[in-house]
C-alpha cells in the first residue's frame, strides 16, 4: 500500500496554484532556480513535490506529474540544466535521423575553458568548440515545450569529421551519405561548414565518392 502524500495546507493553495500556472506556461518543466527567480518560494516547491504535484526529473529540475510523457527526456533535461550547450555529434545525428547509432550519452558542445557541467543523468560527453565552429549552424527546436539548441544537419556532419578520432570515421561517413541522400541536400552546404571546421580536405574524397 503506497503512502498517502502529505496534505498541503489550505493557506498555501493560492501560492501553489500560481506556481502550477507558471509550470504550465513553461511547458510543464522548470528548473528550481528559475522558479525561485520568478518569485516562487522554495517552500511552495517543496510542498508541490511532497504532494506529488511535481516530480524531479534531474538535479534541481522538476516537471508537473500530470504532464504528458517527454518525447525526448535526455535532451530536455540537458537543455534545462546547461542552456548554453549545443547538442552535437552523435546526439545531433540521432535527432536529425542521420545515423543508425543509438546514443549512450548526450553529446554537447561548449566553449573552451567553460566549466564542465555536473550532470549525473543523463550521462553527457563534452566537446570543446571555439569561435565560428561554436556559433554557426545552431538551430533552436522546441521539444516538449523546452528550447533545445542543436547543430544543423550539415554542420553536424562536418563536426563528425572534425571529431572523427573521438567518435569514429565510420559514423562520420554514414552521416555524410545519409545527408546527401536527403532531398534538397547539397554538397555546397556541407563544404561551407567543412571550411569553418577546417576539414574540407578530409571530407572531399568521401563527398566525391557519394555523389
Amino acid at each position: 500500500m503506497s503512502p498517502t502524500p502529505p496534505t498541503i495546507p489550505s493557506s498555501a493553495t493560492p501560492a501553489i496554484r500560481t506556481a502550477r500556472r507558471f509550470f504550465e506556461n513553461a511547458g510543464g518543466t522548470l528548473r528550481a532556480s528559475a522558479a525561485i527567480r520568478a518569485g516562487i518560494h522554495p517552500r511552495t516547491l517543496y510542498a508541490m513535490r511532497d504532494a506529488g504535484i511535481i516530480v524531479p526529473i534531474g538535479r534541481g529540475l522538476y516537471r508537473l506529474a500530470d504532464a504528458p510523457p517527454l518525447s525526448n527526456p535526455d535532451l530536455v533535461v540537458v537543455a534545462q540544466q546547461v542552456p548554453r550547450a549545443v547538442v552535437c555529434l552523435v546526439s545531433a545525428l540521432a535527432f536529425h535521423g542521420l545515423t543508425t547509432q543509438i546514443p549512450h550519452h548526450v553529446d554537447i558542445a561548449l566553449a573552451p575553458g567553460s566549466r564542465t557541467p555536473a550532470i549525473y543523468h543523463p550521462p553527457i560527453r563534452v566537446f570543446r568548440f571555439g569561435g565560428r565552429s561554436l556559433t554557426t549552424g545552431v538551430e533552436r527546436h522546441k521539444i516538449d515545450g523546452v528550447a533545445v539548441r542543436v547543430f544543423s544537419p550539415a554542420k553536424t556532419v562536418a563536426d563528425c569529421f572534425k571529431f572523427r578520432n573521438r567518435i569514429g570515421t565510420d559514423i562520420a561517413v554514414e552521416a555524410l551519405r545519409s545527408y546527401l541522400r536527403r532531398r534538397g541536400s547539397t554538397a555546397d552546404e556541407l563544404l561551407r561548414f567543412a571550411d569553418i571546421d577546417g576539414v574540407r580536405s578530409v571530407m572531399m574524397p568521401y563527398i566525391e565518392a557519394a555523389m
